[in-house]
């Protein structure tokens, strides 16, 4: 693959939402520029960026996956993200090698949840977008009609370009609006024929025009002149207005077929923001910077995705900001500030590596087997540390504890699953110490089925996955008094210990023990083991077997025998003392609280407190949000929590996200507690 300058690389992702064809129309893209044969079918494993096995099972993406598209002068990486909301991992991945996205829309279901969110994620990033309206081909497909949803929401930045003239329900052919020529199509094959006079393309026409006239001045005081413009003052207003945010070019065709998709590969090439568009933003001495893409400035590459693979071992997928690198040269790493020994560097093609001299600037490539590399890490050159912005992910929101189903495999299991989480961010896996589980947390359901499936075939290693238990704590409401007393004789020295203790409720997490014996009724080298024994008992209630907070303990009186009392008759005393005072002194199960943030959109917010309401939440306040999105405030028990998730994705359509952390502890309502201690007792 030939070396080209950052001036003529275009790094476009390809976003939208699950099903819309972004796969097929990637296949398609490589096709009309003659790098494929013929179109790959999702459905059958057949394409390009479907290279997984996971992904080849399932007939859908579920990793961001790029493709170098040499077409004329240039070169397109064209980089696949997937469209499902448990991968939402792979959209930020995507756009962290991104200088402009293509949303990907069916011509049938039109902006759908996963186009809107793409669109704006991309926003967000300043990245200049454009859209392609596909499947024409099908039943009940609709230009106008997407058209006109796009205009609605997105108002005057949607740009018709490629567009269809239609008999009847039928696409007649497609009209390039810049050259103002037509086509029709057999398969990837087009074949000029004369612009049909259909009113609607000529009214699309003039919407184009007035977009590329208010790009440029130039262009305006020509158009209000009614001078004509040439095709390359078009082209220059619609790359102008596309990098400025101000104009989104609106495509159409078919993805399996690849109609008119030879038609926005050529005008996309010359219009999408070239990787030099921009210099990137960094960090240099911990002062914010910006690195121009230059070739010849100091080395900064971002590393966007890491591929974990037990066999080849780590792949890492990187950026070049500036600079260039090469295989066999001295780098470092500027989150640790180690020394990074980079092998050969390779372009990336699907699922298959090239052998690269260099990767320049602006163009993306992949190095093997760096072990200190994890996703959002900058290499960069010994002594010109440049750190460059990484990937913000999204947390995980979905929890499950997991098991393996040979214990023999336990270290295995989470060996694998810390590989896992290096070439997956939005994944956690970690160890409960409370509930003596081990958690693992992703995106959805989705999402942690195939952490599972790649366990089991990458390291051989099968896992189960449960509802994770609730680290409860249990407390006391009243004061009481209570003698503990240890006798035991067996022959020779005995056993003796008696203390008189009090226990009472306070403040706090940890048990607060004190002493007020007068006389020397319990000896003072006895203390110790008085407070060892109630600190070992108070890590497990008498409800339901929970840690016990909130606790103070007073040691008031007490008696010993000069020969047979130890620290160990002590300790069994205060312990005895501790099991015969709780169950007077109003014990009580408390449950953990969490603060809930929730961004939904407007016309969704009855049904979501309605949700939080039934989950026994409170609804703390509203706050308006960007986009007509509201932020709700809530706090709500976590055991109510498990699913949330799965319903705040069937209430939204995807649309809502939220936090929730641990505020603090409550009592429980009696009926969930004796639902609690039922559950312990059954479990003994």
């Amino acid at each position: 693959m030939k070396q080209v300058s950052a001036s003529h690389t275009k790094n476009i992702a390809l976003l939208g939402h699950g099903g819309s064809g972004k796969t097929t129309l990637t296949d398609a893209l490589l096709a009309a520029a003659g790098v494929l044969d013929r179109v790959g079918k999702t459905a059958e494993g057949g394409c390009v960026t479907d290279f997984d096995p996971e992904e080849k099972k399932r007939g859908a993406s579920i990793s961001a996956a790029i493709t170098p598209l040499p077409y004329k002068d240039y070169k397109l990486n064209l980089i696949d993200a997937p469209g499902l909301f448990d991968f939402a991992g792979g959209v930020r991945e995507a756009l962290a090698a991104a200088d402009s996205a293509l949303i990907v829309l069916s011509g049938k279901s039109g902006v759908t949840v996963g186009a809107e969110l793409g669109y704006a994620e991309a926003k967000k990033l300043g990245k200049g977008c454009a859209f392609f309206v596909g499947k024409l081909d099908s039943s009940h497909a609709n230009f106008r009609k997407v058209l006109s949803s796009i205009t609605g929401k997105y108002g005057a930045a949607a740009c018709p370009v490629v567009v269809p003239s239609m008999e009847g329900e039928q696409v007649a052919c497609y009209v390039d609006l810049v050259a103002n020529k037509a086509y029709t199509y057999d398969g990837l094959k087009g074949k000029e024929v004369p612009v049909p006079a259909d009113e609607n393309v000529e009214n699309l026409r003039s919407v184009m025009l007035e977009a590329v006239a208010a790009a440029d001045e130039a262009l305006m005081e020509k158009y209000f002149e009614g001078e004509s413009f040439t095709e390359e003052e078009i082209l220059t207003g619609l790359a102008e207005g596309m990098a400025a945010g101000d104009i989104c070019p609106v495509f159409a065709g078919v993805n399996q077929t690849g109609a008119a998709v030879g038609l926005m590969l050529d005008i996309l090439a010359k219009i999408a923001p070239a990787a030099d568009a921009r210099p990137a933003l960094c960090e240099k001495d911990g002062e914010p910077a910006e690195l121009p893409c230059d070739i010849d400035g100091p080395l900064a590459a971002l590393v966007f995705k890491t591929i974990a693979d037990p066999f080849v071992g780590k792949l890492s997928y990187f950026k070049v900001a500036s600079g260039k690198l090469k295989g066999d040269v001295k780098a470092v790493n500027a989150r640790t500030g180690g020394e990074l020994r980079i092998g050969k560097v390779m372009w990336v093609c699907g699922g298959k590596q090239e052998d690269a001299d260099y990767i320049g600037a602006g163009d993306v490539g992949a190095v093997a087997k760096v072990g200190d590399l994890l996703t959002g890490d900058t290499i960069c050159a010994p002594g010109a540390v440049y750190k460059l912005a990484p990937p913000a992910f999204p947390s995980p929101c979905l929890s499950m504890a997991v098991r393996p189903s040979n214990k023999a495999d336990d270290e295995k299991m989470a060996a694998g699953f810390f590989r896992l989480m290096e070439e997956d961010p939005t994944l956690k896996f970690e160890a409960n110490h409370e509930t003596h589980e081990q958690i693992l947390s992703g995106l959805g359901e989705q999402h942690l089925d195939v952490a599972v499936s790649k366990l089991k075939n990458k390291f051989g290693v099968a896992v189960n996955l449960q509802t994770p238990k609730v680290a409860y704590r249990e407390t006391i409401r009243k004061k009481v008094k209570v003698q503990g007393r240890h006798k035991k004789q067996s022959g020779g020295h005995g056993q003796f210990g008696d203390v008189w203790i009090e226990f009472e409720p306070c403040e706090g997490d940890e048990l607060v023990f004190e002493e007020k014996v007068f006389g020397g009724a319990v000896p003072k080298n006895f203390f110790p083991a008085v407070e060892k024994g109630l600190r070992e008992s108070v890590q497990k209630g008498v409800l339901a077997g929970y840690p016990m907070v909130g606790l103070k303990a007073t040691l008031v009186d007490g008696s010993y025998h000069p020969v047979d009392s130890s620290e160990m008759s002590f300790k069994t005393a205060a312990s005895l003392a501790y099991k015969a005072g709780i169950p007077d002194a109003s014990p009580v199960l408390l449950e953990p609280i969490g603060a809930l943030k929730v961004l939904i959109p407007d016309d969704n917010m009855g049904d979501v407190i309605g949700d939080i309401n039934k989950r026994r939440g409170r609804v703390l306040g509203m706050n308006p949000a960007e986009d007509r999105m509201q932020e709700i405030q809530a706090e709500v028990p976590m055991a109510e929590m498990s699913d949330f998730s799965t319903a705040m994705r069937s209430i939204t359509q995807g649309r809502a996200s939220f936090t929730l952390t641990f505020e603090r502890y409550e009592e429980a309502p009696p009926m969930v507690s004796q639902k609690v201690v039922a559950a312990a007792g059954q479990t003994e």
